[in-house]
């Protein structure tokens, strides 16, 4: 997905909604802080959103807008409609949201995981495009590894989990991945 395809998803999930912000988690909402990624980090076709203030309306987005939908077959991405704990986030992440809005937008807002919190989100899902996409980041260095273990460690999960992410992430900082 580009940068325009999430200021067009945006504006279309804020005109099905009615609501003036949603927000982007997931893989996609990167490109609210790196509107060019690398092909890797932008490969996904789904961007994963809910109204900020009705997430109760993601059901909407998501049979507007989802899988399979007409918006899908028209432009060869679409939106799932998820809610606010779809993705395990750190601490405070909402005061760091990265903004979109515009004319593509039509003014509406998306607000954006910052790219630490979603590296840390990522991490915490633990799926093995989650392991690939933040090796990516870390490799692209749009996230620093001392700061992605600080979002690791406000993440709420059991201590052993954050451990093992805490040694992945410094095993390739100091390149002893393998």
């Amino acid at each position: 997905m580009r940068r325009s395809e999430l200021e067009h998803v945006i504006r279309a999930a804020t005109a099905i909604t009615n609501e003036y912000e949603i927000v982007i988690v997931g893989s996609q909402s990167l490109l609210g802080a790196v509107p060019h990624p690398s092909a890797l980090l932008a490969e996904s076709m789904e961007a994963d959103v809910y109204p900020l203030h009705r997430p109760d309306l993601a059901d909407l987005i998501d049979g507007a807008m989802g899988e399979g939908s007409p918006f899908h077959d028209c432009f060869g991405y679409y939106a799932q409609g998820v809610g606010p704990d779809t993705a395990v986030l750190p601490a405070n992440w909402a005061e760091r949201l990265v903004r979109i809005q515009n004319a593509n937008t039509d003014l509406k807002v998306g607000l954006c995981l910052e790219p630490h919190d979603l590296a840390a989100s990522k991490l915490a899902a633990g799926r093995d495009k989650d392991w690939v996409f933040v090796a990516e980041m870390m490799s692209s260095h749009i996230v620093q590894p001392e700061l992605l273990l600080q979002r690791l460690a406000s993440l709420p999960i059991s201590e052993y989990r954050r451990n093992r992410l805490t040694e992945w992430v410094r095993a390739r900082a100091t390149g002893r991945a393998d």
